[in-house]
């Protein structure tokens, strides 16, 4: 028997010995598979134990209890500690891997009923300041009516700085900037770009919340900015060591970014990805292999990769020879109904070691209908692995008609657990890369 077969087979046996409940309806056809599963010794101790109940316990703690989670602010430092506290307590060797990021111009708006929401905030409007006054709804601003102590409330206005110069003209304290999209495709919130300095404080916020504030009608708004400076951000790296030696010392990766977009809890974008590698590292951690396994959970990507970019800067030319595949997960969870599709994302559309065997996984556990591609993308952590000619994929549930087909309320404040999260399809997300990445470290 080759070692991998034996490895496969002892863990295998582990499993059904440890759990048989589990690993009998590990056989059964899966919720949403198109076929009784054929599994493999080595996919057992995966798909019998894997529970995306146990990792929507990880994302209450990102997306309910910390919010959004801003490269380099405290609320990424909260995530970040979590996310060690959890590694170290399943004995995994984990790092911090600090590096510097930009400036966050940021907002609070607490509403009268105490409720509050975050936004961005304009550099060139005033920052480090709080206004207290009611709102009046302008719509796109081509009449303006008396503004002196209110907050003016945009909506659709023209851009530039035109609009903001005007109200601050007409005695405005404070300027919202919001956005309601014609096509179902829900606004963010931004941070508006003026090219003259203002005295108030200019704010970009979300469509969900210029509904919400149309509904109170003419309300007073607490208004809080904040210029979060001298940032560092981090990557957390949780590395296990092969059970086995072997001649070239390989790792295999399982990555995801912890970080969301101002104004959103990140629950899909990307907590999904973020607790379905603490679910598998929970899983994979005492499993038999002959390759390392590292996870990397990666700080600012949404401000451009920032944290993957940086920790594959640091790699040295041995240490990018070692890494034998990157399994990316990037929004692996959402509950959008035509998000029906498993997408294999690789930068140049070409297989490689990871979608190989996501795809001969989805074979074996009867998802095959579902998952699509290899085809062409980037815009994930996956992108500084291929540059470096690691084999690196891309992987996220979306539309049946290609990659570019989010759900409608992708970065905004409605990506919440509650709105766009499904169990079925994190637990697909889970079984998927974990019978995947084991049987890639478990060859020799």
């Amino acid at each position: 028997m080759r070692r991998r077969d034996f490895l496969a087979a002892a863990a295998g046996i582990a499993a059904v010995a440890a759990n048989p409940a589990g690993a009998l309806a590990a056989t059964k056809q899966r919720p949403g598979a198109s076929a009784l599963p054929d599994l493999g010794l080595g996919d057992l101790p995966v798909v019998a134990r894997v529970r995306a109940r146990r990792a929507l316990e990880h994302l209450k703690v990102l997306s309910d209890r910390i919010g959004p989670r801003i490269g380099g602010t405290e609320s990424e430092h909260r995530a970040r500690d979590y996310l060690v506290d959890v590694l170290r307590g399943l004995r995994y060797d984990v790092t911090t891997q600090p590096f510097t990021v930009p400036d966050k111009y940021l907002a609070d708006i607490v509403v009268p009923d105490g409720r509050s929401f975050q936004s961005g905030a304009s550099k060139s409007g005033a920052l480090g300041k709080t206004v207290r006054a009611p709102f009046v709804d302008v719509g796109d601003g081509s009449q303006l009516p008396d503004l002196t102590g209110r907050i003016a409330l945009f909506v659709n206005a023209p851009a530039g700085d035109g609009p903001t110069l005007r109200a601050v003209e007409r005695g405005a304290v404070a300027v919202l900037l919001g956005r309601v999209s014609t096509t179902a495709n829900k606004s963010p919130a931004f941070s508006p770009v003026l090219t003259q300095t203002v005295g108030v404080p200019v704010l970009g916020i979300a469509q969900v919340h210029v509904e919400r504030l149309r509904a109170l009608g003419a309300a007073e708004l607490a208004i809080t900015t904040t210029l979060h400076a001298n940032l560092t951000s981090y990557n957390v790296i949780a590395d296990r060591r092969a059970t086995f030696p072997n001649r070239d010392d390989k790792v295999v990766m399982i990555s995801a970014h912890y970080d969301s977009v101002p104004g959103s809890p990140g629950a899909n974008d990307d907590g999904s990805g973020t607790v379905l590698c603490l679910e598998l590292a929970r899983v994979l951690r005492h499993l038999p292999t002959h390759k390392a396994i590292r996870f990397a959970l990666w700080g600012s990507e949404e401000q451009g990769l920032l944290g993957s970019r940086y920790h594959v800067g640091q790699l040295t030319g041995p240490d990018i020879t070692r890494i034998a595949g990157v399994f990316q997960n990037d929004m692996v969870a959402t509950s959008h109904d035509p998000a029906t599709a498993y997408w294999l994302l690789s930068v140049d559309g070409k297989d490689n070691a990871t979608t190989r065997e996501v795809a001969e996984a989805a074979k074996r556990l009867g998802y095959d209908p579902r998952v699509h591609g290899p085809v062409v993308r980037g815009s994930s952590d996956h992108v500084p692995f291929h540059e470096k000619g690691i084999p690196a994929a891309n992987f996220s549930w979306r539309g049946e008609g290609g990659p570019a087909q989010l759900e409608p309320i992708y970065h905004t404040p409605e990506d919440t657990i509650a709105a766009n999260i499904s169990l079925e399809r994190l637990q697909v997300s889970l079984e998927l890369i974990g019978a995947a990445a084991y049987r890639l470290a478990a060859t020799r």
